[in-house]
């Protein structure tokens, strides 16, 4: 007998309907919702999200690995001090999204969130310090602070870390996995 799980969200449906090894039910089922307390993990998170703009997350997964080991596995001291050198290599790696503008974003955003860090202490205190906000302020604030931030990127970046809702349904299993870690979305 074949049993399929149903879930009434599209992407915990798909992602259940994958296989353990798949990039989708990995991210789904350990990234996807869970709140993140690292400053350079958030970074990370924020600069995959400006990447997938107008591609697959598929894509993005897939070469997610190659964004960290390009990014210096996101540390944002090292990338805030990029130069044109860096910005060229970067921009001739095949292992990532090749576009300079968000190349240039990331390396933007990368200062940004330093000057964060030295007023609020870290990035996510700065996110902590604005939380709870209805999604349209969030992204105000973002496309006020940030580069390459819209509407679309400041939603998934915030249900990716716990700050909205609608990760997963309620009926997912992972749904309750992260409950049980008081994401921010829950605890206002």
């Amino acid at each position: 007998m074949i049993f399929f799980m149903t879930y009434s969200h599209p992407y915990c449906t798909y992602a259940s309907s994958q296989s353990q090894a798949n990039v989708h039910r990995l991210y789904h089922d350990t990234a996807y919702g869970f709140p993140i307390d690292s400053d350079w993990e958030l970074y990370g998170r924020l600069i995959l999200e400006i990447n997938q703009a107008g591609l697959s997350w598929n894509l993005i997964l897939t070469k997610e690995e190659n964004f960290r080991k390009a990014f210096l596995d996101w540390d944002i001291d090292q990338i805030a001090k990029f130069k044109e050198k860096d910005f060229d290599r970067l921009i001739n790696d095949v292992g990532i999204i090749r576009n300079r503008l968000k190349i240039n974003a990331a390396i933007h955003n990368a200062l940004v969130v330093k000057s964060l860090q030295q007023q609020m202490g870290s990035f996510r205190n700065w996110l902590d310090h604005h939380h709870p906000m209805p999604k349209e302020e969030w992204v105000k604030l973002f496309k006020k602070t940030f580069r390459f931030t819209g509407g679309e990127i400041v939603n998934e970046f915030l249900m990716s870390c716990g700050y909205l809702p609608g990760a997963h349904s309620e009926d997912c299993p992972i749904f309750k996995k992260i409950l049980k870690m008081k994401p921010k979305w829950k605890n206002p």
